[in-house]
């Protein structure tokens, strides 16, 4: 038996389809704002304690501990999420992370020990707004079963790309010319205000269910062998974020142009967008499972070529093809989370996906930092080499642990309170 869903099958998928899905825009214009201030975090964190400090070392060493923090946590707040609604778990989570902004932005400006602000930034990044997930959970809901899924993962990776492109420039501009304690500060409140507001929308978040069969889906999402593959698979995403971040960084003050790493991480972030918004428009007839190995594989081969990169124009061609090709991989991996996890667990299954991005991105940036300083310039550029190499040969050993089993599922007709129809 099919399930009814909201968008015909026989339809060309689209972006003018997905943003007239109905109801859409109640979450999609506070989830925007919500998630804004998480690209403002780290930046801001950096430069304030750099202020306060006069070290970069001590700066990155409190940024590294909010991003860890915020890795392990998530997929916690993502459980919860799933088990509770994402009300119940947004409310007091924005206040936390306001309140541990805050107290980390005055422990810093007070010249406390660096162990003090440490500890402020542990629960700091532990309460930060899984603000993302959450929108793809809501999307999940609104169009179980459409092709309109595949054009809703590329949206979301499109408004996350666009989100770390705004996001570093206003905590930069607010730190360099207001005050350095502006950035957190701003972060803090951008955070309370978009996150009530998002939190306020209780109409599309997913619905908590209270029979036993709903219950039943409320398993820890990583027990899916599927997840535990697309989570090494973001694991080396990561790596290409945080080695082309500390490499392009040590490129450019090598040749005496620091200016230029900007252009050339600018360049990466575009290709990242262009190819976003590109898969979001096409009607895909391959199997993700086959265009996720396809697409990593194009990913890790264009990743080999960076570290002999030696000129500003080369290096910016391959960063941007570096970066057309991680959109399809981000974009297939939250794609195949509709198919392989029940709709109880998908907020924490986007959480571990997110956390293993964040994950490899601090790893990568300790990595590489060691390697430019220790040997050649551009030995940085072999972390996202590595990386992805590796998350390719488990792609392809476990490819098969990609492919959803059938499990019957509760499938809702249409939104609201009418009848569930069971699929088999």
């Amino acid at each position: 038996m099919a399930s009814t869903v909201t968008s015909s099958k026989s339809s060309r998928p689209g972006y003018g389809q997905l943003l007239r899905t109905r109801g859409a825009w109640t979450f999609l214009l506070p989830g925007f704002a919500a998630r804004q201030p998480f690209a403002m975090l780290t930046i801001s964190i950096v430069l304030l304690v750099q202020h306060t400090t006069g070290s970069y070392g001590a700066a990155g060493a409190a940024a590294a501990v909010t991003g860890v923090s915020m890795a392990l946590f998530a997929p916690w707040t993502g459980r919860l999420a799933d088990r509770f609604g994402q009300r119940a778990v947004l409310l007091p989570g924005v206040l936390v992370h306001t309140l541990a902004g805050l107290t980390l932005t005055a422990l810093a400006l007070a010249d406390a020990p660096l162990w003090a602000v440490f500890a402020a930034a542990v629960p700091t990044g532990a309460s930060v707004p899984q603000i993302g997930p959450m929108v793809r959970a809501r999307w999940g809901v609104k169009l179980q079963g459409s092709p309109l899924m595949t054009t809703a993962a590329a949206f979301e990776s499109v408004t996350d790309e666009l989100t770390f492109v705004v996001g570093p420039l206003l905590a930069t501009a607010l730190c360099t010319a207001v005050d350095p304690a502006a950035g957190l500060v701003t972060e803090a409140a951008l955070t309370l205000v978009g996150g009530l507001l998002f939190a306020a929308q209780k109409s599309t978040q997913p619905v908590v269910g209270a029979d036993g069969h709903a219950r039943a889906e409320h398993a820890f999402a990583l027990r899916v062998p599927g997840v535990r593959v697309l989570a090494v698979a973001f694991l080396g995403i990561g790596s290409v974020f945080g080695g082309m971040q500390v490499s392009l960084a040590a490129f450019t003050e090598s040749i005496g142009e620091p200016g230029l790493n900007g252009v050339l991480y600018g360049t990466f972030a575009a290709g990242n967008m262009l190819s976003g918004i590109a898969c979001g428009a096409v009607a895909w007839k391959a199997a993700p499972q086959r265009r996720l190995v396809v697409g990593y594989g194009a990913l890790a081969l264009a990743a080999a070529g960076l570290w002999a990169a030696h000129s500003v124009l080369l290096l910016t061609g391959l960063g941007l093809l570096v970066g057309m090709c991680v959109a399809p991989a981000l974009i297939t991996g939250y794609t195949l989370v509709e198919s392989l996890v029940p709709a109880g667990a998908r907020t924490e299954a986007f959480t571990w996906l997110t956390g293993a991005v964040a994950l490899g991105q601090a790893g990568a940036v300790t990595v590489a930092g060691q390697l430019e300083d220790r040997f050649w310039g551009g030995a940085g550029f072999l972390v996202p080499l590595g990386g992805t190499a590796l998350a390719l040969v488990t792609l392809v050993a476990l490819r098969s642990r990609l492919d959803a089993r059938p499990r019957s599922r509760t499938v809702a007709r249409g939104v609201g309170h009418r009848a569930p129809v069971t699929v088999d």
